[in-house]
């Protein structure tokens, strides 16, 4: 097999797991009443704290238009505020309030329990190094754009 065809089966076979392990986190945020996006909002303000709003896309690789419906919608349910930056005016931030810290305090160990179950298959070490292998891998390609 020719070097071409290594990555591109490696990048076929990266690409399905990711796909099924996705699937079946969503599936599982999803029972919760929130859909993945917005669960990764407040998992991001529970374990950063309160983020400008320009950087959570970003941080959660969602486009920022999407961030003004996705807060939005957090906020009608009582789950973030937005706070004004009082030191520039053009920032605003969002912050989890007492009501989605008690709901990601309540959902969070279940999702890293389901997480820790789908990737048991893999042992401690190839874990790991599947962990270095990949961010290698993306830290390659950051720096080359």
């Amino acid at each position: 097999m020719s070097d071409s065809q290594s990555s591109l089966k490696l990048f076929i076979v990266l690409s399905r797991a990711y796909k099924v392990v996705n699937e079946q986190v969503n599936a599982s945020i999803q029972k919760s009443g929130l859909n993945p996006t917005e669960f990764a909002v407040l998992e991001l303000l529970y374990h950063k704290g309160p983020q400008p709003l320009q950087h959570i896309g970003g941080k959660i690789l969602l486009a920022s238009g999407s961030i003004t419906y996705v807060v939005d919608k957090l906020e009608k349910k009582n789950l973030l505020k937005r706070v004004s930056c009082p030191t520039d005016r053009r920032i605003t931030h969002a912050s989890i309030t007492e009501e989605g810290t008690e709901l990601i305090e309540r959902l969070f160990p279940d999702h890293e329990q389901n997480i820790h179950e789908l990737i048991s298959v893999l042992s401690e070490e190839e874990v790991e190094q599947a962990t270095a292998i990949l961010k290698k891998l993306g830290l390659s390609i950051k720096n080359l754009s």
